[in-house]
């Protein structure tokens, strides 16, 4: 089998992001690549994202291919399999190989529920609660852990974090678990936060499985310093945010090793050998149900607009690398089509989902979804304070 410290000269490694207007997470994104580097100095390796970062794709495939690299391992630097991972990044490079016959890509799969990503998120939980190891059985049992998820349109996803969940509490022992989503799914935090407390937990751990920071960040430490103002008799505890430590480290290490042996049937100890995102995203292209569509990802720098030209304050409602919202403020230089696209989601007007944040100035790519009458009712029952938020697309 080969190995990432094994790879020949002709060979190199991208790691493919969402974006994010919020710089912290763009540079904290940056050091899975450094971190990379260092493990494995003679790898040729680059970093690339979607939109609202710099590189883009088309850009750290070009520094790939400059460096005499004719065969590339992508993988994504994104939790779960949305939107992103399937359908966006496979069409960026589809095209890119397209341009470059001579260049060979692979794509390799999302972090998911690896092992070590688990690891990542409990090491962050214990943290919050000022432990070093698993705590005993039974010394949890009056402690709620509420696991906020990116949510999106993709059941799976969801569904994941939602596992993810159970996993964790029943690893550490907590007395109950639930599992919020910042994104277009239900609960929201917000709602999500006000239920946990009717279950009168007196002690609750929030923690966001969340790669980076941003403002994503920032909007659920903010609902959890609300809710704990509010309800003084109750100890919030806020865990970090996973950032690049080790484990999530050494699960990049392990996608990327199983991207080089795909078709090995014995290349993923996690029982996932058979996925492959690059392969169902070629056969539901097949069956048209997506697009090779063109996106910022494939922007040459040059036609790329300056940092004060590229400013988006747009509220996305989809899973990212950098779990990152925008707030959607246009002026660009060039046509802001996003290039990617969002499926209809049956339960947008959900009571207890993203409608419940329409007054708290979020607005995304699904804000168009909301039927009038949603908006109006929530306006009605929560006085707007902030700008009513305005979708364009």
């Amino acid at each position: 089998m080969i190995n990432i410290s094994t790879l020949p000269a002709t060979s190199g490694v991208l790691i493919c992001g969402h974006g994010s207007r919020a710089k912290i997470a763009e540079e904290e994104f940056s050091l899975l690549a450094k971190s990379l580097k260092e493990r494995h100095p003679s790898l040729k390796i680059d970093y690339g994202f979607l939109e609202y970062s710099a590189p883009n794709m088309h850009t750290a495939l070009d520094n790939l291919l400059a460096q005499g690299v004719t065969t590339i391992h992508a993988v994504p630097g994104m939790l779960f399999a949305a939107t992103h991972a399937k359908n966006d990044i496979p069409s960026v490079l589809t095209t890119y190989q397209e341009k470059h016959p001579e260049l060979t890509i692979k794509y390799g799969q999302e972090l998911g529920l690896h092992q070590e990503m688990i690891l990542a998120f409990q090491q962050r939980i214990l943290q919050a609660l000022n432990l070093t190891d698993i705590p005993q059985t039974g010394d949890l049992y009056d402690t709620m852990l509420v696991v906020v998820g990116r949510g999106t349109s993709v059941v799976d996803a969801n569904a994941d974090a939602a596992k993810l969940t159970r996993i964790v509490a029943e690893n550490l022992g907590f007395g109950w678990s639930q599992t919020v989503y910042s994104g277009v799914t239900y609960p929201s935090v917000g709602r999500g936060l006000e239920m946990a407390l009717k279950l009168g937990y007196k002690k609750v751990v929030v923690a966001p499985y969340f790669l980076f920071g941003g403002r994503l960040i920032d909007r659920i430490y903010g609902y959890v310093d609300k809710v704990a103002q509010e309800n003084s008799d109750v100890e919030f505890l806020k865990a970090d945010y996973l950032r690049a430590q080790d484990h999530v480290i050494n699960t990049f290490e392990l996608r990327i090793n199983e991207t080089l042996n795909q078709g090995n049937s014995q290349a993923n100890g996690q029982g996932n050998a058979n996925k492959d995102l690059m392969a169902d995203f070629q056969l539901r292209l097949a069956r048209g149900e997506v697009d090779v569509h063109h996106h910022h990802a494939e922007y040459k720098p040059e036609s790329e607009p300056t940092s004060d030209e590229h400013s988006h304050s747009h509220d996305h409602g989809h899973e990212s690398s950098a779990e990152e919202t925008h707030s959607h403020s246009h002026s660009h230089a060039h046509d802001h089509s996003h290039g990617h696209s969002h499926a209809p989601y049956k339960h947008i007007a959900h009571p207890h989902g993203p409608r419940t944040m329409i007054n708290d100035n979020v607005c995304c790519c699904f804000t168009a979804q909301f039927p009038q009458a949603v908006i109006d009712e929530e306006q009605a029952n929560k006085p707007v304070q902030l700008r009513t938020p305005v979708c364009k697309r």
